[in-house]
């Protein structure tokens, strides 16, 4: 891999003559020989005639506008033995074609025949070469994303086998260069998917492409890689076994040396195998070096691991750097001081300078790519008449720049990926440090570090730092005290200890004393420039009342930020007035926009604007009035969405009623949207609504967002919020809101793959429903009861609890829930060797999801529909029901459903002997389970690969497989521990 991948030169197409721009061609002439050979004019399809037809215009258009003679045309159609009327059928071919295409483009001459004057862009191989070539020339200038791009674009350009059912020699060494071709190309591809670091993305693809073709060797090369990168070590070293041990069986020869020199960096961990390898261009030949690093702080303290871990990133073996790092976290958490200091510290792996820009990502006016470009150019010694106007231009002169240079660059305070994108150099030798208070999780490539608060240890050894060793020294508990009423926050503790520092009289533990009291700590937190308060008290002081009231009630809500429709219902004002509002409070840097119809405050600003709510709100009840609005909203629009993907369920029918109105929806994406963008915020107003008031609601919000814990989307999030309810309804002795939090919280354990706890809390649920006048309860509960005896392997227990379910859900009038019931019964038949019954439950529960125009709940019909049916050995027709099942669950983010159904494709891939297309989606299931669903889960998609890779040949990847699944199963004490045992045994044999 040390090599530099290319784009594979491309073979030679027809050198097309441009028309006359004087005659209009419209509509023009198209050909496609990647695939089956067709021919269109504009849209309009024009046969190509017979098999022997095809051949000639095959051959004619391969020939690079060069006039082919008959007896060429003849050993290509028909090879040493044509028929004794060849010549003859060869005109007769030709003046086929000549009638189907255009007057002129068929040529006769010399005896022979010549295709010309085709318009550009004509032959889909011609389109293909342009592609690859500008790939190429994209690859050498550093811009990875657009390569890739061009070449997907051009390997989409592929339909099938070349030249499909051309007969003829010369058609048939057409196609194996052609095939070899597109195989560099998507080698070539796939290398650049390495080098952006879509290693766990790039493995399901390799896995399918080496079991197609198991005898090459740059294919398992990649694979190996891939997996080294996903963390699999074990895997990428049985994928060498399993190589080895094929070229032996199958050619008598051992792998070549890049695959075994690859095979031994894996087994020492060579930490350049971790990194992107591109190429290195020649030194510019009138370097300037800048360096425009900001001065770092004295004290700096702690952050060592960040330090250690961003210096080995930035200070990589002999020099070699292609790094990209950006930290993320909160406002005043240190991220710029950090960024400054390891800057400084590797200053020396830079020679060739250090660039620095403060981008005001939060700010109202973040600075714009284009404008940054130009002055980082001017650094770099480009004179302002060279520069170009427009941002790409820009960008592509600073790669060019920066192309064999070692230049470290410093973006602080970054708004977003696509702010910086464009200001990342693209070759080796130089590393990009960013910092944001977004995690750039759409940055390929990135390294990214989430900068939380500081440690204890290290919040007192900075307050240490500024106060000293003395009195901190005689008083370390009450130091303790101060740093956890700063929150560990860097910019809060140096505040403190500044204040501290400047007051000899004063003793740690009368600071502590002070900042104990929470609603006085910003008001203590002040010490000369880093006054914060005086200044947020200037601007406060200058609002108008409406605006005043606006900063107030809005800082009360705990979310990170909150749209413009929540603030309309915490304010009590319609949306088009508080929009208003919100933006003249950003005019006055109180409030932030985050984005279009999102408004954040800084954590300072927000503990400032909760102490004014305390202060000025009155009467004081309309603190909790706002709040409950905010409930309010939310529950009233996630019931609507609950609704539109659920028509007719009973649950919304059972929901706390709203005094505020909620948002409505015509289509289901848009409240799909609504509900994933609003998730954080959301749950975070569950999380404040834990008293009497509001439990219920809260509970019932909870329950109408289930998506959020079942997509996997917030799982950790939805059930530490749902605890949190069930604590607080315990404890005020509420049994109807505590038997309502417990079937939430259950449900959510059994998405997490948590059976044991799940199972307790439905138990608790039905104990604490019994009785009572609330339906719902015992329905969810009897039916969550069930999938988890299912899943334990339990199944007298499950058939007894979903038939409780369906008997409950009928009971109530709740026919969705029925058909749950009913599907989940399939399931449990299927598992029992009652393969006729489950598919007839399947049905009876998909027919019951059809009638109420059940979109998302439906799939989950045809996801049990397609497990029984393979079963039953109709493979074609289960494939199809688990593939619409799949598109559904993926329309509807839906990825722990998304991935548990690609998992039983592989299933019905492997009952119908193919192993190769079971690998891939095994494979791309346990890339989209990353975590979500809970270790069970894995084992179980882990299991089902091994048995897919068994069957392509690689035993020693299957068998790394099957330890890994093992070893969690052992660790949950599952019952499928037993079976991955017997799956080893005839392997460890062999």
């Amino acid at each position: 891999m040390d090599g530099v991948p290319r784009v594979p030169e491309v073979p030679r197409v027809p050198e097309q003559r441009r028309p006359d721009a004087s005659v209009e061609r419209a509509p023009a002439l198209r050909f496609g020989l990647l695939g089956p050979v067709r021919a269109w004019r504009g849209e309009e399809s024009l046969s190509t005639g017979s098999p022997q037809q095809r051949a000639l215009l095959a051959a004619l258009l391969l020939r690079e506008g060069r006039t082919a003679t008959a007896a060429e045309l003849i050993d290509a159609l028909w090879g040493e033995e044509p028929p004794s009327q060849a010549l003859a059928a060869l005109r007769t071919y030709a003046s086929r074609l000549r009638k189907v295409l255009d007057p002129g483009v068929l040529v006769s001459e010399s005896g022979g025949y010549a295709i010309r004057g085709l318009p550009e862009g004509a032959l889909d191989l011609s389109v293909v070469q342009d592609l690859a070539t500008e790939a190429e020339k994209a690859r050498h200038t550093g811009d990875l994303c657009h390569a890739r791009d061009l070449l997907g674009r051009a390997l989409a350009l592929w339909d099938g086998e070349a030249l499909a059912g051309v007969p003829g020699p010369y058609a048939e060494t057409q196609r194996v260069r052609l095939e070899e071709w597109r195989l560099q190309l998507l080698e070539s591809r796939m290398d650049m998917d390495l080098e952006q670091g879509c290693h766990a993305e790039a493995v399901s693809e390799l896995t399918a492409l080496t079991a197609a073709h198991p005898l090459r060797e740059r294919l398992r090369e990649l694979l190996m890689l891939a997996l080294y990168r996903s963390g699999r070590q074990a895997e990428a070293l049985a994928v060498y076994a399993d190589t080895r041990r094929l070229l032996a069986d199958e050619l008598g020869v051992d792998p070549r040396p890049g695959l075994s020199e690859l095979q031994q960096r894996i087994l020492r961990a060579d930490p350049t195998l971790a990194e992107p390898s591109t190429p290195r261009a020649e030194p510019s030949s009138t370097p300037v070096r800048p360096a425009q690093l900001p001065a770092t702080v004295p004290d700096f303290t702690g952050r060592s691991a960040f330090v250690s871990e961003l210096g080995d990133v930035l200070a990589s073996v002999e020099g070699r750097v292609m790094a990209v790092s950006a930290l993320a976290g909160i406002g005043g958490v240190g991220k710029t001081t950090l960024a400054v200091h390891v800057a400084h510290q590797a200053r020396g792996a830079f020679p060739d300078g250090q660039l620095y820009v403060d981008l005001q990502g939060a700010g109202a006016r973040a600075a714009e790519p284009e404008t940054v470009l130009g002055s980082f150019l001017r650094a770099l010694g480009t004179a302002d008449s060279s520069i170009p106007d427009s941002l790409e231009e820009r960008a592509a002169l600073y790669r060019s720049v920066l192309d064999g240079r070692r230049v470290l660059v410093l973006l602080d305070n970054a708004r977003d990926a696509a702010q910086v994108r464009p200001l990342l150099p693209g070759t080796e030798g130089c590393a990009t440090l960013i910092t944001s208070r977004v995690r750039m999780v759409d940055l390929a490539g990135a390294h990214l570090i989430d900068l939380d608060v500081m440690s204890p240890d290290e919040a007192l050894s900075l307050f240490t730092k500024i106060v000293g060793e003395e009195r901190v020294g005689s008083e370390r508990e009450a130091a303790l005290d101060v740093v956890a009423a700063c929150g560990f926050l860097p910019l809060a503790i140096r505040i403190a200890a500044s204040r501290l520092a400047a007051r000899r009289t004063w003793t740690v533990s009368v600071l502590a004393a002070k900042l104990a009291d929470e609603r006085r700590r910003l008001d203590e937190l002040q010490a000369g420039d880093l006054a914060v308060k005086a200044t947020f008290e200037l601007g406060y002081g200058a609002l108008e009342p409406a605006q005043a009231r606006a900063f107030r009630l809005l800082g009360l809500a705990d979310g990170p930020d909150i749209s413009l429709a929540a603030a309309a219902a915490v304010l009590d004002l319609p949306v088009e007035e508080t929009e208003d509002l919100l933006e003249s409070l950003v005019d006055t840097s109180l409030l932030e926009s985050a984005a279009p119809g999102r408004y954040r405050y800084h954590d300072l600003v927000r503990l400032y604007a909760r102490a004014c709510a305390e202060r000025d709100e009155w009467p004081p009840s309309e603190r909790e009035a706002a709040l409950s609005r905010l409930l309010d909203f939310y529950l009233a629009t996630a019931a609507g969405v609950y609704a539109i993907e659920r028509p007719g369920d009973r649950l919304v029918d059972h929901l706390e009623p709203t005094g505020t109105a909620g948002l409505t929806f015509t289509h289901r994406q848009a409240a799909w949207d609504w509900l994933y963008s609003e998730a954080v915020p959301l749950l975070a107003c569950v999380r404040q609504s834990t008293e009497g008031g509001t439990l219920r609601r809260a509970i019932d919000l909870l329950w109408a967002s289930v998506d959020l814990a079942e997509s996997g989307a917030n799982s950790k999030e939805y059930e530490a919020a749902a605890a949190a309810l069930r604590d607080a309804a315990r404890s005020l002795g509420d049994v109807r809101a505590e038997a309502r939090a417990s079937v939430v919280l259950s449900n959510a354990r059994l998405f997490s793959g948590l059976f044991d706890t799940a199972y307790q809390e439905a138990q608790d649920a039905c104990r604490l429903a019994e009785g009572g006048d609330d339906p719902l309860p015992p329905c969810w509960a009897a039916n969550i009861l069930g999938s988890i005896a299912f899943y334990q392997n339990r199944h007298e227990d499950a058939e007894k609890y979903f038939s409780r379910a369906i008997g409950k859900f009928r009971g109530c009038g709740d026919l969705a829930g029925a058909a749950s019931g009913l599907c989940n019964l399939s399931r449990l038949h299927l598992a029992t060797g009652r393969a006729d019954t489950a598919v007839d439950l399947a049905h009876q529960g998909t027919a019951i999801y059809e009638t109420l125009g059940h979109a998302l709940r439906g799939a989950n019909g045809q996801y049990a529909l397609g497990m029984a049916l393979g079963k039953t050995g109709q493979h074609s027709r289960a494939a199809e029901q688990l593939e619409k099942a799949l598109n559904v669950f993926r329309s509807s983010r839906q990825r722990l459903w998304e991935g548990m159904t690609l998992c039983r494709l592989a299933e019905v891939d492997l009952d119908a002997k193919k192993p190769a297309r079971a690998a891939s989606n095994a494979e791309t299931a346990l890339a989209v389970l990353r975590g979500v669903g809970g270790e069970w889960r894995r084992a179980h998609v882990l299991t089902v690969l091994g048995r897919a890779l068994t069957g392509l040949g690689q035993s020693g990847r299957a068998r790394v497989c099957w330890h890994e699944a093992l070893e969690i199963y052992e660790k949950l004490g599952s019952p499928e521990a037993v079976q991955v045992r017997e799956l080893l045994t005839p392997v460890a044999a062999a």
